[in-house]
């Protein structure tokens, strides 16, 4: 448990623009995270030059408490990412809500590692990693949720002061803050990234300041975005339709040099659970909503068409049957970006292509509860100037195995995505280690990455069902032509030297 902390709530009204405070960005700060730009991939904890990559583990046991929750951080270097047993390369670390210095202790039940982020709030140039703990309790209120800041330095994420974030509006059984989040650089406000939360009440801005002395806790200046349940207080610039609200991504869909948010979900009210998100562009002064977009609630952005505009990708695993085309298998969508941002219902832009399994070029057949969407990657694979997509399809029947889990790699071109030389695999694929079970739910997270810097992106796929919950991620190694299951290999939370059972380690990995 934890006590509820204060908010700073000067700037906690209504509203999507502080207004205040204007400042120039430092020739450093992280960019815009989801671009495919080389530059704008915030994931360097240690400022060393490489990515690094960041895993959650919520079902974890830590110290004998089950599902309190743990996050690993596998270092980049020339070599590439390893586990520290001899496979790969690079250093690893462990942290969870026991590590000292990390605010709070581990409980049953917090899902420390949910959800995970990264951005470089403080503006210090080394990247910062954000983890969620939806399932904490504060005081007496059940399930309010809450995040930690594991600020990065020259050692890269330590527990040290590391800082704890609520939501400004205080505790809420059942709110879940922490759910997702994302960090880019929305408005000229504040030096570093800025970062985004979600909770079952609203969207929640928040932006820190430099911290005032060495080991001061940096501000953090919030305010509600948008509402994400109708219960609620209405907020200056809610859209009209009602979202549940689960996913955040950001790109520079319009081209200005500051990064856009996309908030994807499914409707509510009377048509719910179909597929839905909010576009909100970033500018000098403001985020703004814009607009809405079909799609959701799976979202990722990244320059498929290498146009100079971030597009952005949606994913619809599970949508009901309205009548018109099944969609029961799972659908994506691919709106190119321009100046005015991404497309919308009211024409704005250019109209989504929408894909589907059974799309020309596209591995497998659209079944029910294939799940085909349900996580989104973009990033240039194979060196050609074009953004390809990772598609997860968790629910994908291998054979008679049901939710054995699938992974699809659509291609970039100038004319945005396409089925031609699309690729697929499963644990059943030539040279991928493992086999095909029930419920291992292959896909289910997906990440194209880049941390040995040779600019060939390689795959990493999760599957948290793997060994009845344990969970396991596979590395698909970068090449010439794109991520190959040759070399491709395999590890779980017990490889880093963390506690596997049922851990649902790869349940949440950093974009």
């Amino acid at each position: 448990m934890r006590k509820h902390r204060t908010a700073a709530l000067a700037a906690a009204t209504f509203l999507l623009v502080a207004g205040a405070g204007i400042v120039t960005a430092p020739a450093a700060h992280a960019g815009v995270p989801g671009s495919t730009r080389a530059g704008d991939r915030n994931c360097d904890f240690d400022g060393d030059g490489h990515d690094d990559v960041l895993v959650g583990a919520p079902g974890a046991t830590v110290d004998g408490r089950p599902a309190a929750g743990l996050v690993t951080v596998q270092y980049g270097s020339p070599r590439g990412i390893g586990t520290g047993t001899g496979t790969g390369a690079g250093r690893a670390a462990v942290l969870s809500q026991n590590t000292p210095g990390v605010p709070g202790a581990a409980e049953t039940g917090d899902a420390f590692g949910k959800a995970v982020a990264t951005g470089d709030l403080d503006g210090d140039g080394y990247d910062d990693a954000i983890v969620g703990a939806p399932g904490e309790d504060i005081g007496t209120t059940v399930d309010s949720g809450g995040a930690v800041i594991l600020w990065g330095s020259p050692k890269g994420l330590v527990g040290s002061r590391s800082q704890w974030v609520d939501s400004l509006l205080g505790p809420a059984a059942g709110a879940r803050f922490g759910s997702a989040f994302a960090a880019a650089r929305f408005t000229a406000e504040s030096p570093g990234d800025q970062l985004i939360v979600l909770d079952r009440r609203y969207v929640e801005w928040h932006r820190f300041a430099p911290a005032p002395q060495p080991g001061a806790a940096r501000e953090d200046r919030a305010a509600p975005l948008i509402r994400t349940s109708p219960n609620s207080p209405q907020a200056d610039a809610d859209p009209p339709r009602e979202l549940v609200a689960k996913s955040l991504t950001t790109g520079d869909h319009d081209g200005d040099g500051f990064a856009d948010l996309v908030v994807g979900g499914v409707t509510a009210g009377a048509e719910p659970g179909h597929g839905w998100s909010w576009y909100l562009s970033g500018g000098r002064d403001a985020l703004t909503f814009e607009r809405e977009l079909r799609g959701g609630p799976a979202t990722a952005s990244g320059d498929i068409d290498g146009d100079g505009y971030d597009d952005l990708v949606t994913g619809e695993p599970h949508s009901p049957d309205d009548g018109g085309e099944s969609m029961t298998g799972g659908l994506v969508g691919v709106y190119l970006g321009g100046p005015q941002g991404p497309a919308g219902v009211d024409g704005v832009g250019t109209p989504p292509r929408w894909w589907t399994q059974d799309s020309p070029g596209v591995p497998g057949a659209s079944e029910r509860g294939d799940g085909w969407g349900s996580d989104l990657s973009v990033a240039d694979t194979n060196g050609d100037g074009y953004a390809d997509v990772a598609i997860g399809a968790p629910g994908e029947d291998i054979g008679s195995v049901a939710d054995a889990g699938t992974v699809t790699l659509l291609r970039g071109t100038p004319a945005g995505a396409t089925g031609s030389g699309a690729r697929s695999w499963t644990q059943d694929s030539s040279s991928v280690p493992g086999a095909v079970e029930r419920g291992d739910r292959f896909g289910t997270q997906v990440r194209l990455f880049d941390t040995d810097g040779d600019g060939r992106f390689g795959l990493l796929a999760a599957a948290p069902g793997e060994n009845t919950g344990d969970g396991h991620v596979w590395v698909f190694p970068g090449a010439p032509g794109g991520p190959t299951a040759v070399g491709s290999w395999t590890y779980a939370a017990g490889s880093l030297g963390a506690s596997s059972v049922d851990a649902r380690f790869g349940e949440a990995i950093d974009e």
